[in-house]
């Protein structure tokens, strides 16, 4: 079973839109591949968006994603479109059946800053950065614990 999240949503007001730009299984081994292409507010303060290039209502992001039902493990890609010619954001993350106990599910993620060419402020962005995906981390944590209790029902421990 697949839970889905329609954009916009209560949930994550930011994204304004996800279009799936590429879907395809894999017939030989059942994996799901989709590239999505998600719309979102710009969340850069704007004492920061003084700066041209960062005054933008709305940044892209490509998401990746691969789903084995076979082996339990969904993996995910993600990174910023809009400033790629200043800036790398990546993020990959993987849920997969914890070995400690099938019932629990472990979620990994990493992520990637990386500005170049903004001098001093490069120190500054990346902060900003760095905070804003840790939160990130944290609130994709809480909407995959409702989608779950609403989908199953149950809290989880």
């Amino acid at each position: 079973m697949v839970v889905t999240v329609e954009y916009p949503s209560p949930m994550e007001k930011r994204v304004t839109a996800v279009k799936t730009v590429e879907e395809k299984t894999d017939l030989s081994t059942g994996v799901i591949y989709r590239r999505r292409i998600a719309t979102c507010q710009n969340v850069i303060p704007q004492i920061l968006r003084k700066i041209s290039v960062l005054k933008v209502s709305e940044v892209c992001l490509e998401e990746e994603s691969w789903l084995n039902m076979k082996e339990r493990i969904m993996s995910m890609k993600t990174r910023c479109l809009t400033w790629s010619e200043y800036a790398t954001v990546k993020e990959e993350s993987s849920f997969r059946e914890s070995l400690e106990n099938p019932n629990w599910t472990e979620f990994i993620q990493k992520g990637k800053i990386s500005i170049k060419g903004a001098g001093l402020l490069n120190y500054f962005l990346e902060a900003f950065a760095r905070t804003f995906l840790n939160q990130g981390i944290k609130k994709s944590a809480l909407i995959m614990e409702k989608l779950l209790q609403e989908q199953f029902g149950s809290p989880f421990v």
